[in-house]
């Protein structure tokens, strides 16, 4: 894949998630159910096939993470920890990194 179209398919990438970033109707229904005393993480994955304009689509077309970081933040609720403590598991969280 060229690189004019992987920086296009990175702001459609960087496109869709502002956009549901901006949803005040997601914010919404979000705030509810931490009102109702949940933890909620929301992850979404795209898949975007492409092809030239004009050819036959291949068996193997382009596929494009909609990803906007390649550093993805790790998180750990109270709730992963209790889990782990469970299977005798410690975890170090270092604030840092």
């Amino acid at each position: 894949m060229d690189q004019q179209l992987k920086q296009l398919m990175k702001e459609l990438g960087e496109a869709i998630n502002g956009s549901l970033s901006d949803s005040e109707q997601i914010a919404e229904v979000v705030a509810r159910i931490k009102e109702g005393g949940y933890d909620i993480f929301l992850v979404l994955e795209a898949t975007i096939g492409v092809s030239k304009q004009g050819e036959q689509p291949t068996d193997k077309p382009s596929l494009v993470s909609t990803l906007s970081s390649a550093n993805p933040e790790f998180k750990v609720s109270d709730q992963d920890l209790k889990f782990l403590k469970s299977l005798r598991i410690k975890i170090d969280l270092d604030e840092d990194e």
